[in-house]
């Protein structure tokens, strides 16, 4: 079957737990349009779980967090952003980007098709761990302006080196 990655972004005002049960929905749907499930029954029979089957069409999920919106979208200035690795049929990923479509927790999602699902973390989410694991740099090296206030023309490096070896020379000569 074809491999595809979506990524889709829920409004902000929902729980992160909220977010993982629609990426759990679409991969019972998924399973269940490929055949590799069959749908979850309301009633179970002894011994039988009702509960989610893990999803066999996902093959990758990442949650990469509650993150700040280029421009609004629907009045949100944020969303929670997920990531999907998957492998289905197009039909199967018609009625999924349907079904996401219809659900209002959704603002946004793409959908688009790959070679091959990558299973190193994504981009974002390496750089955010890179973020956490920088912390404390040094001390900041000696600038031009080291105080902070504004000097006049006569106070650059170049300057002040020229009038200290000029200083120097005046000294040499008074001795």
């Amino acid at each position: 079957m074809p491999l595809y990655e979506c990524v889709l972004i829920a409004r902000n005002d929902i729980t992160q737990q909220q977010v993982e049960t629609i990426a759990d929905n679409i991969g019972i749907q998924l399973d269940a349009d490929n055949g590799l499930i069959s749908p979850p029954r309301p009633e179970a029979a002894e011994g039988e779980t009702a509960g989610p089957v893990p999803a066999a069409s996902v093959k990758k999920r990442e949650y990469w967090g509650l993150r700040t919106l280029a421009y609004r979208i629907n009045k949100n200035r944020k969303g929670h952003y997920l990531l999907l690795g998957l492998d289905t049929k197009p039909a199967a990923l018609l009625e999924m980007e349907r079904q996401l479509r219809l659900n209002e927790d959704v603002l946004r999602f793409m959908t688009i098709r790959v070679d091959a699902i990558d299973e190193a973390p994504s981009a974002i989410l390496s750089r955010k761990s890179d973020d956490r694991e920088r912390g404390f740099r040094g001390p900041k090296p000696a600038g031009r302006f080291e105080s902070g206030r504004k000097r006049g023309y006569d106070d650059r490096e170049e300057f002040r080196a020229r009038d200290e070896n000029a200083r120097e020379d005046f000294r040499a000569v008074e001795e």
